[in-house]
């Protein structure tokens, strides 16, 4: 594959950031996960990865190791089920999962789908659609009566909250017993990127602003409220593949911090 110098900024740049992420684990023989696909684009695009984002670190690839798990779950009571990944970049989770009666729908924006294109080639299961996840246009695409799967990997962060709480609103309307995951910021490092200064990754690279923040203990009353009926919010342990991470992480979700930490969690929109 001849090496690629992406033209991407803002938002859509942050998708280099989670891929060089992924790719350090899906290289490594103890990596969270095996990502054949991930690798190929990761060194056909000419970046300087290190220089933005720093040394990799397992996060973002733990993140897709996660979403992986609960999609597998939910793919066994659904096969034929239908997968929207909103935000999703150069995500190849299509590549780690064998669903092939499920169909696909990856949401971005135009800049966003151009890049994926040039590795990703949509087709008749799997499909992508140039808009901004805020533009409901998308719900057109989803079939009726099928079990639907939604997953905001790097997305709600970088909306406003009033965006964020109007999108699960429409999609609880919409998709009554979808599945939802995603991840969310903490309101301590939302604020840091709203600073003056912002969030320097590194010398080289301030991320994009992230205004929507929220502590764990705000998600479900605060879902609950935008949807209008309860839900139960399911918090997923980050669980790192090595280091004292590993068990660190679990030992402060027992304690009042871990309400502070940034996560990633589950629900199931209610009227299904």
């Amino acid at each position: 594959m001849k090496p690629i110098t992406p033209s991407l900024s803002d938002v859509p740049e942050t998708m280099l950031w989670t891929l060089h992420n992924r790719a350090s684990e899906a290289a490594r023989p103890d990596g969270c996960i095996r990502d054949p696909k991930c690798l190929e684009i990761y060194r056909a695009i000419d970046y300087d990865y290190e220089r933005s984002f720093g040394r990799a670190e397992p996060s973002h690839g733990v993140r897709s190791q996660l979403c992986d798990a609960r999609l597998r779950e939910f793919l066994a009571e659904h096969p034929d089920g239908v997968i929207v990944n909103l935000g999703e970049g150069l995500e190849t989770q299509r590549f780690r999962i064998n669903a092939p009666q499920a169909l696909w729908l990856s949401i971005d924006l135009p800049e966003a789908i151009a890049v994926r294109e040039r590795f990703i080639q949509p087709d008749a299961q799997h499909l992508h659609i140039a808009r901004s996840a805020l533009d409901t246009a998308w719900f057109n695409a989803v079939p009726p009566g099928r079990a639907v799967f939604i997953c905001a990997q790097g997305l709600f962060m970088y909306l406003r909250e009033q965006d964020v709480a109007q999108l699960v609103s429409a999609m609880a309307a919409r998709f009554p017993g979808a599945i939802l995951m995603f991840d969310y910021l903490n309101r301590a490092l939302s604020r840091r990127t709203l600073s003056a200064r912002g969030w320097m990754k590194t010398r080289h690279y301030r991320t994009p602003p992230m205004p929507w923040g929220i502590d764990r203990d705000q998600l479900a009353p605060s879902f609950s409220r935008w949807i209008g009926q309860p839900v139960e919010v399911h918090n997923v342990t980050f669980l790192f593949p090595r280091g004292p991470l590993r068990w660190l992480i679990p030992l402060i979700e027992k304690t009042p911090l871990g309400h502070k930490m940034p996560g990633l969690c589950w629900l199931r929109l209610p009227g299904g």
